[in-house]
């Protein structure tokens, strides 16, 4: 295989069909699919600029602009969904999740659009573009924060961006709504088994919420608020169950992360549009996927 590729016959035969094909129409000549993607793999994997693709991928425009329609139309979101789908038809989906966030520090390059931070950005709908385009100014100047809610196996199941400087916190219930796995007979799921997080997700809206459906929660409680129970007496309740034995499976996420900032172009942003950043996050999700499906099938 050449450097110049990352994906198998048998990774591209998985979303070859869910990709742009060739029509009858007349018109200028159309791009082959696969080499596309290549070319945008490369550039996220390399982190260069487009400019420097190499030649092998035909002009950087046409592959700028396939990211570009792609990241906007859903399709990457479609093949993800697609490969989840599959492999929960078969199993391999552990629905014992975890949740986290990764800051991905923004280059020069990505932050000189004009950003409306008056208000803040709703990011329940990730293919509509926000206002602040997903850049924030935290401790390390401005960058990008990358949510992510992974299986038991550390695959990534939803995929969001934020501001660097956004809470943990306030990102898991649009998480949350955003799981949603298909499947052949019946609804699609949305409820994992089990929630693995640490003690920036220990509040009292998302213990609620979990209880409320029936998730279990392996969120450890932290000392302050640990105090502020024990302080109020018999008023301030039980403290909240905690399996340490089950924690130590959360750790799946930090490795996805390491994994993810394997691309240079995710561990730095370089993307002005946040769509088109989480995107490329989305295709580095859809190619683990994609292996993870070769090995159990």
């Amino acid at each position: 295989m050449s450097r110049f590729q990352l994906l198998s016959d048998a990774d591209w035969a998985l979303v070859a069909d869910l990709l742009p094909a060739r029509t009858r129409r007349r018109g200028r000549p159309f791009s082959d699919a696969r080499t596309m993607v290549e070319g945008i793999v490369y550039r996220y994997r390399c982190g260069i600029a487009w400019r420097d693709l190499p030649a092998v991928f035909g002009p950087w425009e046409t592959v700028w602009t396939w990211h570009r329609r792609l990241a906007a139309d859903g399709t990457w979101d479609d093949v993800l969904a697609r490969l989840i789908a599959a492999a929960d038809a078969v199993g391999a989906v552990n629905w014992s999740v975890s949740v986290d966030s990764t800051i991905a520090r923004a280059h020069q390059n990505a932050t000189n659009l004009t950003r409306h931070t008056g208000a803040g950005s709703n990011y329940k709908n990730p293919l509509l573009e926000p206002a602040d385009h997903a850049l924030g100014r935290s401790r390390g100047g401005l960058s990008t924060k990358i949510h992510q809610l992974v299986d038991g196996c550390g695959l990534p199941l939803v995929i969001a961006v934020t501001p660097g400087q956004a809470g943990d916190s306030p990102m898991f219930l649009p998480l949350m709504a955003q799981l949603r796995v298909s499947r052949t007979i019946g609804r699609p799921r949305t409820t994992p088994d089990a929630v693995w997080a640490d003690k920036a997700y220990s509040s009292r809206a998302i213990r609620a919420h979990l209880r409320n459906r029936r998730i279990k929660a392996v969120i450890p409680e932290p000392a302050d608020q640990a105090g502020h129970r024990k302080r109020r007496g018999s008023q301030g309740g039980r403290p909240p169950s905690f399996a340490a034995e089950d924690y130590r499976g959360r750790n799946v996420i930090e490795r996805r992360f390491c994994h993810l900032k394997q691309w240079r172009g995710l561990a730095t942003r370089y993307d002005k549009l946040a769509i088109v950043y989480r995107a490329g996050a989305v295709l580095n999700a859809v190619i683990a996927w994609a292996r993870h499906l070769s090995t159990v099938t």
